[in-house]
């Protein structure tokens, strides 16, 4: 089965949650009804045009060789982050799936997920980036908070980790993380500390014509020297295809912490499909 189908099948297979998991978020914060019912369709669009950008980008001699792992979204697989993953090789960084099957949400992964980022920073001896595809941009900033010697940077495409502080923005959270068994079996200290920004440079990659989650949830709380928010025009399924995301996760990856600076477009096409200026909103 080739990628395109495979990925035609990964969105498939979150059309059966995205519905459930919209009506879990509270009304004041649920996403337009227009942008999850075109979700799949605007996601397939997006798969279409990463393949002439793929095949005709010319990066391959960006990338200084070091890790990334990108982490996939709620009720996702490997097979969702194979594009990205595939972009990423020919510009010349080594990504890797998380290995873990598909995303259940159990926070039992992010043992694993520090075990699997130390390993990665001892056989490259380079720091290793992680980007998180909504659930699992949560799952690479607490992975961050955590290693902050070894990670870095981090880069978040659609993830909503902030805006939980009041229980009742957090309800859908909560039911994910539990598959539904309610607020009394969350570590609370984790849900706390979700917001929080980790302490390595960070993208917040969103858009508001995001039809899974609220768009507000998914920047970071400020915009500081470390810490930036890029709005992009897309859906939620198809971020991590999509070309304007991919040019910005290129850009990002040259950086260090000693000379990360903010992501600026470098065209008309750019400008016009992204704001680099979002704020919190």
């Amino acid at each position: 089965m080739g990628a395109n189908a495979n990925f035609i099948l990964e969105c498939m297979r979150k059309k059966e949650v995205m519905s459930a998991e919209h009506e879990l978020i509270g009304e004041h914060r649920k996403p337009s009804f227009f942008w999850l019912a075109t979700e799949i369709n605007r996601a397939l669009f997006e798969l279409g045009t990463f393949y002439p950008y793929n095949a005709l980008s010319r990066c391959s001699d960006e990338g200084d060789g070091h890790p990334v792992l990108v982490l996939p979204g709620f009720m996702a697989t490997d097979i969702s982050t194979k594009p990205l993953r595939t972009h990423l090789e020919k510009c010349g960084y080594s990504g890797y799936g998380w290995g873990l099957g598909r995303n259940y949400a159990s926070t039992d992964y992010l043992d694993e997920l520090v075990n699997l980022c130390e390993s990665l920073y001892r056989s490259h001896k380079q720091k290793v980036s992680v980007i998180g595809w909504s659930l699992g941009g949560i799952f690479a900033r607490q992975v961050a908070k955590e290693l902050p010697h070894i990670i870095r940077q981090v880069i978040t495409l659609g993830s909503p980790f902030g805006d939980i502080q009041r229980p009742n923005n957090a309800v859908w959270l909560y039911n994910i993380l539990t598959n539904g068994k309610g607020t009394e079996t969350v570590d609370q200290e984790l849900i706390a500390d979700i917001p929080r920004p980790a302490p390595v440079p960070s993208t917040a990659i969103y858009s508001k014509e995001d039809g899974v989650v609220p768009w507000q949830a998914c920047m970071e709380s400020i915009n500081s020297d470390i810490h930036q928010n890029i709005q992009v025009r897309g859906s939620h399924l198809g971020l991590g295809v999509n070309p304007v995301v991919l040019k910005i996760v290129i850009d990002r990856l040259q950086y260090r912490e000693e000379n990360w600076s903010k992501w600026e477009p470098s065209g008309i096409f750019e400008d016009l499909l992204s704001d680099h200026r979002a704020v919190r909103a």
